[in-house]
């Protein structure tokens, strides 16, 4: 059997974005009958939130859809990088503070950001942070990491590996 892809989501908190595309992927490789293949987890780049539950409204919208779940925000760390084969950035920033944090070439390279697998993305769109506006921003956000969690599973399926390009 082969090994787990081991993918890590990465937001700001680890309380609206990451947990969503964490979740949001593990129920989608669940619904393709390929959930034994991968180990799916998120954190945050910055301590502000450790331990809080994911943010109410992001939890209501994905409810709103089916896709009801719970967590506890958790600090993305250095070792993190020898536990994960790809990790999942939200945006540019995340990005950057992961890439300082890593400690070799190898571990910078599992860094990506999700919207590389959005049809309606790119390499370096991100998914945009709802935490400061309205519900129609966690309804956006809900669709772009839908559609970008169900472009990274195709990839995968597909034979990516992580290498330049999806």
């Amino acid at each position: 059997m082969p090994e787990k892809t081991r993918i890590c989501f990465v937001c700001l908190g680890n309380i609206v974005r990451s947990p969503l595309a964490e979740n949001m992927f593990r129920s989608l490789v669940e619904e393709a009958g390929v959930g034994g293949r991968y180990e799916v987890a998120s954190a945050g780049t910055s301590g502000w939130h450790l331990d809080e539950p994911p943010d109410a409204r992001m939890r209501k919208v994905a409810a709103a859809r089916g896709l009801t779940y719970t967590g506890r925000a958790r600090r993305f760390i250095r070792e993190d990088f020898n536990r994960f084969n790809l990790i999942v950035a939200m945006d540019s920033s995340n990005r950057e503070d992961l890439l300082d944090l890593a400690p070799d070439a190898q571990a910078r390279a599992k860094v990506r950001l999700l919207r590389e697998f959005d049809p309606h993305g790119g390499p370096d769109v991100p998914v945009p942070d709802p935490y400061y506006g309205g519900i129609d921003g966690f309804e956006e956000v809900y669709q772009i990491v839908e559609r970008s969690c169900r472009g990274l599973l195709e990839a995968l399926k597909n034979g990516w590996k992580g290498e330049a390009g999806p």
